[in-house]
């Protein structure tokens, strides 16, 4: 199989199509504005208007209104919706297209029972905890507390860098891997030569 790569946090047109040209399958968008990485709708329109054609375009929400949902999809290009908030099954399937649902795995969670209400997710993306952070903690979690034979696809995420993709990718065996700040040079800003090399450790590891 092999494994899919998203690159999140995409804040330019440059970076978009550099990720895309690179190997990306997806590139995300954060619409959660204490993220260092939120980007306007306007901004976004200009991003999604720059991916080529077979690259998904991620809006990733936390606890956001309906209407601000709305707002984006209705104002740029977007495949997929990712939640990595509190929203309910019913909240997240109520736009009309496919969604991820995330969680943030720690000590002592049942990640059966955190997740099973959102079967209807394309996707279950996990990600690792801190009481502060939703997602873009740099930190990685204990891969080995992720049941075999979860009935979704599994994302994997949280902390992958270049030195850790392949380790997390034969170990896990994710449907796809989604990698932000591991591929930056700085705060929002992605690095070509990061994501190559990121891309080909996940191929390597795909062997």
């Amino acid at each position: 199989m092999r494994t899919r790569v998203k690159i999140c946090g995409i804040t330019s047109p440059r970076d978009a199509q550099a990720a895309s040209r690179l190997g990306a399958d997806a590139i995300g968008l954060v619409f959660y504005e204490p993220s260092p990485r939120y980007v306007t709708v306007e901004q976004a329109r200009a991003i999604a208007d720059s991916v080529p054609p077979f690259v998904s375009r991620v809006a990733l929400f936390v606890n956001p209104t309906a209407a601000s949902v709305r707002a984006v999809l209705d104002g740029a290009k977007i495949d997929l919706l990712q939640f990595h908030g509190e929203e309910d099954p019913a909240f997240c399937a109520g736009f009309g297209i496919p969604y991820l649902k995330a969680l943030r795995v720690r000590k002592g969670l049942n990640l059966l029972e955190c997740l099973s209400p959102f079967r209807g997710a394309a996707g279950w993306l996990l990600d690792a905890y801190r009481p502060d952070y939703y997602g873009g903690t740099g930190e990685t979690f204990d891969w080995g507390v992720i049941p075999v034979g979860l009935e979704r696809p599994v994302v994997l995420s949280g902390g992958l860098t270049v030195a850790n993709v392949a380790e997390a990718v034969r170990r896990v065996r994710p449907w796809a891997v989604d990698v932000s700040s591991g591929v930056e040079s700085t705060r929002g800003v992605k690095d070509a030569d990061r994501i190559a090399a990121f891309i080909e450790g996940v191929r390597n590891a795909d062997v």
